[in-house]
């Protein structure tokens, strides 16, 4: 049986291949959270403080960036294409429930055509979000913006109109997930390192990212990262819990 545990050095193999650097940039916000299960939402507010009430009411959901892997006894992080294909079919399914349920009208799922290139435009929004999405985790948290004044300020540009034309949607959602579970010789090696280490020699990891931009401006207006040591995207109900925590602050 498998469990998650802690974040362990397997990790940047799988997440830096498909995000580059962004490992770096976790295992820094990460050391400032407290917790097993941590968020971090931003979004656009108007002059008060307060969110911005979104001015659409439709949301298409982009094709999600999922890979679940098992952590062996020696740290490697193996793929597991069973996992990741259930993963692929529960979190979309918890994710729509979810948007509908805080009130948008959803457009159908968009998925990038097999044959899209790296001159394909829609493939280009695809891949500046997972960029712009780096910049917000870098740049983005408070007190990292002084020219800005801590204000919640980003684009994709207007080049998203593209997506907006193909699917007919005020609002795209992005998200990206990697999921990591503990073998049974890893959470033995674990046990061990306790008892002769004094300390955790890490296990499992589930990290999320999440971004809502608007398709008529290209601004983002929501963004969120979730780093939890428990979540589970194989079966159906973790998919709803996974959901519900990367999809934390949604709302029209």
């Amino acid at each position: 049986m498998l469990a998650q545990g802690t974040l362990s050095t397997a990790v940047p193999g799988r997440v830096v291949r498909r995000f580059p650097a962004v490992f770096l940039l976790i295992l820094l916000i990460l050391a400032a959270l407290p917790g097993c299960m941590s968020t971090q939402v931003r979004q656009v507010e108007d002059e008060k403080g307060k969110p911005v009430v979104m001015s659409g009411t439709t949301v298409v959901l982009v094709e999600p960036d999922i890979e679940l892997y098992a952590v062996g006894a020696g740290g490697m992080a193996e793929p597991r294409k069973a996992w990741t294909e259930a993963a692929r079919k529960n979190f979309p399914d918890a994710a729509r429930q979810r948007l509908e349920a805080v009130g948008f009208t959803l457009r159908p799922d968009y998925y990038l055509p097999k044959d899209a290139g790296p001159e394909n435009r829609l493939r280009q929004i695809y891949l500046l979000n997972q960029a712009v999405s780096m910049s917000i985790l870098n740049y983005g948290r408070p007190g990292t913006l002084r020219n800005k004044h801590d204000k919640f300020d980003w684009t994709l540009g207007p080049g998203v109109s593209d997506l907006r034309e193909a699917t007919g949607a005020d609002y795209a959602l992005f998200t990206y997930v990697r999921d990591s579970y503990t073998s049974g010789g890893r959470a033995a090696m674990r046990v061990i390192g306790f008892l002769l280490l004094g300390g955790d020699i890490g296990g499992g990891q589930q990290i999320g990212l999440a971004s809502l931009v608007d398709l008529r401006t290209g601004q983002v207006v929501w963004h969120n990262l979730l780093l939890d040591q428990t979540g589970d995207l194989r079966d159906e109900a973790g998919a709803s819990e996974t959901a519900g925590d990367l999809l934390k602050g949604i709302r029209k």
